[in-house]
């Protein structure tokens, strides 16, 4: 049986730790899978922790099959009036999340030194929970997602297909510009959510701006909306903080149709969020299948 990878789906944890490598100069894609494959293999839900790794798409594709159309985040997106989310594109991603940063931060700190030589680290985020499922805007994050029987279908890629069993991971930082939020009453907020914000019910069709969060995360395609699985969580301090957008998704369309319409580079208006947002990176990962993982675990890895 073709298994994804458990921590994708693995709701309720606390603390996170976020890693992001990059190649050494000389190094194979084929040296840094293998190495990530040994390191990740025995940090189990039983060892104190769950995991997720991903892979830039062309560096998986020299190593296994994947879609052809999953590439990775190479050129920014930049809507009509200027607005850009970059591209920050690297070679590989960690992913550790726990009850406690302990664990974090020792399963961090071996897998840095594991992949010292093949792999430099280039980025590092911590993340945590606040209020249990909102993010710092005050409003509850993830409303929509698929529940947990559902989130399987949405997030990897069915049975028999290239990839089977693997996922498609957006990650971004979002870094939140409070002044600005925290000047709006209530009830704008709601207007650039599309939410209210006690009871995080959806605005009615009447009420909900053209512009709103909600209306330009909303991705129909043939009619028919296009979910994801969103694990989004905080990060930083009461001076410098913001959101870490991590989606997953089946279909890699998904995740880019979101984000042309969220900067207005489909004709639409704009995500009135990234008013209050600025994206300070982009990338996708490949998060290949527990099985295609353990392909790569071999004695002389």
């Amino acid at each position: 049986m073709i298994t994804g990878q458990m921590g994708i789906f693995s709701l309720g944890d606390e603390a996170h730790g976020f890693f992001e490598f990059s190649l050494c100069g000389g190094v194979k894609g084929l040296d840094l899978v293998r190495a990530i494959a040994k390191v990740r293999m025995p940090h189990t839900t039983v060892g104190g922790a769950n995991s997720v790794v991903g892979f830039r798409p062309e560096l998986w594709r020299t190593c296994a099959a994947i879609p052809d159309d999953v590439h990775g985040f190479n050129d920014p997106l930049s809507g009509p009036d200027g607005f850009t989310m970059p591209a920050t594109q690297a070679d590989a991603f960690v992913w550790y999340a726990s009850a406690h940063y302990d664990w974090i931060f020792d399963l961090g700190g071996e897998t840095v030194q594991a992949l010292s030589g093949v792999a430099k680290l280039v980025r590092e985020f911590t993340g945590w929970s606040y209020r249990h499922s909102r993010d710092l805007t005050g409003f509850d994050d993830g409303t929509e997602n698929p529940t947990l029987y559902e989130a399987p279908s949405v997030s990897l890629i069915e049975s028999g297909s290239v990839g089977e069993g693997g996922s498609i991971l957006l990650f971004q930082q979002w870094r939140h510009d409070w002044p600005a939020w925290s000047a709006l009453d209530v009830a704008h907020q709601e207007l650039v959510i599309g939410r209210t914000k006690a009871d995080s019910v959806e605005l009615s069709e009447k009420a909900m701006p053209a512009d709103s969060h909600v209306s330009r995360t909303t991705l129909d395609i043939g009619g028919v909306e296009q979910p994801i699985f969103r694990r989004n969580v905080p990060y930083g301090c009461v001076s410098n903080h913001g959101t870490l957008f991590v989606g997953f998704a089946a279909e890699q369309r998904r995740l880019h149709g979101m984000l042309v319409q969220m900067a207005g580079a489909d004709g639409g208006p704009r995500d009135a969020l990234t008013r209050f947002a600025t994206a300070l990176t982009g990338a996708y990962y490949f998060c290949p299948s527990v099985n295609a993982l353990a392909t790569f675990v071999t004695d002389s890895a």
